[in-house]
């Protein structure tokens, strides 16, 4: 019998690795199956329930024969409605309802429309250093060329201008932008908003600014599109997973100009078959929350982020205090070998599983970050067992 040819796969398969969180997690389901009960404080998956109203429109409409049809690309009206009034009270930002505001499967799948409907293969594209991996790996499966920026403590994690404009920006197309920023929790000033605007204006770079965390212990949300002119050079993304916890429902958006949203469905529209009609109507239900949602949200975060700031303090870190989002970012001890090292020791020793900051980048290994995700309960539980690792290190 002849032997088969062999299979390859792609050349873009082999540009990346499979995602971090979901090997990690595997071992950790595995090592938890086997007894090990490790805590987990590495991803950022809500752990509360959406509002009851929002749990209610959803199980009332889905006993609605008619809403299990296909739906539109761009979304229910009553969704991109919802968006823009949520933009208008919240950020202080008019958007159309119309054709400026595309409705996505979750922000994670906008990162690929917004790629793959501005970067053609060896187009440049800038990526934070630390960033969302992302990023990194979408740029690499539609063939881009990425330039990494560097993000450090000493700037205060905001991009220095003066290296991004030593780059070769005539290559550059789109430049990946978030904050606050993750996994730093550092919010943008003003200016540095101002300035990326600009700099995207005087290049012709797209700005991509990822916007999930400017409801989780920020009283003050911010959005890129603020700045004048932002719609004309801008794209931001938006999701509900965080300030809204409906992270397993996928809604987000991406709003910009018109021209931009209508190339980004013309993409989206060859890639999938819209969302789920009872889930769009409980998104807009989340929408009309009130001052009230935002301020409990703010009081449970707040609250596990003192308990995380001690686990810090107990592995002999640094950290800013006025850091936002759902994480907390640490600097680790001078004589601890990495932040991966400090993350392996507490993952099999001390039964505790926080992420290393190296999966975000170069300018990530001396640091790691805790997940604000998980019921002060095992946040405490979590410290102790930190506080007998370290006592159990002291006596050897």
């Amino acid at each position: 019998m002849n032997q088969p040819k062999q299979i390859v796969p792609a050349e873009r398969v082999d540009a990346i690795k499979e995602y971090y969180f979901s090997r990690k997690l595997r071992e950790l389901a595995r090592l938890n199956a086997e007894g090990a009960d490790i805590i987990s404080l590495g991803i950022g998956g809500p752990d509360r329930a959406p509002s009851a109203d929002v749990i209610g429109t959803l199980r009332r409409e889905v006993e609605v024969e008619a809403n299990h049809s296909y739906q539109s690309h761009n979304g229910l009206p009553e969704l991109r409605q919802a968006f823009a009034r949520w933009y208008a009270r919240y950020y202080g930002v008019g958007l159309n309802p119309d054709n400026e505001i595309q409705p996505l499967i979750g922000s994670k799948e906008g990162i690929l429309h917004l790629s793959l409907t501005f970067l053609n293969p060896g187009d440049g594209v800038l990526v934070p250093d630390p960033g969302y991996p992302t990023y990194s790996s979408v740029s690499r499966l539609v063939g881009a060329e990425i330039f990494t920026y560097d993000l450090t403590e000493e700037g205060s994690w905001l991009p220095d201008f003066d290296a991004l404009e030593r780059l070769p920006l005539e290559r550059i197309k789109l430049m990946w932008v978030n904050y606050p920023h993750m996994p730093t929790g550092r919010r943008a000033t003003r200016e540095t908003f101002e300035r990326l605007i600009d700099f995207g204006r005087r290049h012709g770079i797209v700005i991509a600014h990822d916007n999930p965390y400017s409801f989780i212990l920020n009283r003050e949300p911010q959005s890129i599109l603020q700045v004048e002119g932002a719609k004309d050079v801008a794209v931001e993304l938006n999701s509900l997973s965080k300030s809204h916890n409906m992270a397993g429902w996928r809604v987000a958006m991406a709003a910009s100009n018109p021209t931009f949203i209508s190339w980004i469905l013309k993409v989206k529209s060859n890639i999938d078959s819209g969302q789920f009609k009872p889930l769009m109507l409980a998104a807009a239900k989340a929408l009309e929350a009130g001052d009230d949602w935002y301020d409990d949200l703010y009081d449970v975060y707040a609250e596990r982020r003192t308990i995380a700031e001690d686990i810090m303090r107990e592995l002999g870190c640094t950290f800013d205090p006025q850091q936002r989002g759902m994480f907390l970012w640490g600097r680790v001890p001078d004589d601890v070998p990495s932040g991966e090292w400090l993350a392996d020791e507490l993952f099999y020793k001390a039964r505790v599983f926080i992420t290393p900051g190296f999966i975000f980048g170069r300018n990530g290994e001396r640091y790691v970050r805790i997940s604000l995700c998980a019921k002060p309960a095992k946040l405490r539980e979590s410290l102790e067992r930190i506080r007998n690792y370290n006592t159990d290190n002291k006596n050897k």
